[in-house]
């Protein structure tokens, strides 16, 4: 396997990695539980993403492997997503039947969410189309090494269950889970400070 440079995000690479990262969830049960129409999901779901993770592009913690085959969104230490603007897209965007169960998962995400200081990952992606080559991998190793440098623990959650072993051999632990109605469960994950 060739190995790739990992980089940030450029300004000008901005569409690039919020492509690659709808790309990516196309068929996550969470985010098409939430946008089930392909014309929903791909009008809402890019605000969505940058309302959940987009801060990481302005705090420069925004990262991609290549020319953005895969594409991690940091927040560091302090940065949260931009809950008003997730609230405003959320409750514009999705059906208003689920807003029940939407904000009740949400509630959860929030209460399992670390209040200590931590780097959070709310969003990895990789193009489907190379999906299975290693670059999640590739891309999350320099990531976690730069983690690892501030001696703080990493938080994440995920809503596909088959993405639980992956984070795990990175040394990420299933620590709860968020669900209730018809939403599809997101598994909260901790990796401990290194």
């Amino acid at each position: 396997m060739t190995e790739l440079t990992v980089s940030q995000v450029g300004e000008d690479e901005r569409p690039t990695a919020l492509d690659t990262l709808v790309l990516a969830f196309a068929a996550d049960p969470v985010e098409r539980w939430l946008y089930p129409q392909p014309e929903s999901y791909l009008g809402s779901f890019p605000r969505f993403l940058v309302a959940f993770g987009g801060r990481a592009f302005d705090e420069q913690t925004a990262w991609k492997i290549g020319q953005g085959s895969a594409v991690a969104l940091w927040l560091p230490p302090g940065v949260e997503p931009d809950s008003d603007f997730l609230v405003a897209t959320l409750t514009g965007t999705v059906a208003p039947d689920q807003h029940d169960v939407m904000f009740a998962v949400l509630g959860q995400m929030e209460e399992a969410h670390p209040t200590y200081p931590h780097w959070y990952l709310p969003w990895l992606g990789v193009d489907p189309a190379v999906q299975g080559r290693g670059l999640g991998t590739q891309l999350l190793r320099p990531c976690l090494a730069v983690v690892d440098q501030s001696h703080l623990p990493a938080y994440l959650e995920t809503p596909n269950p088959r993405t639980i072993s992956f984070y795990e051999r990175l040394g990420f632990e299933v620590t709860g889970q968020a669900q209730a109605g018809s939403c599809p469960p997101i598994t909260c994950m901790l990796r401990e400070a290194r």
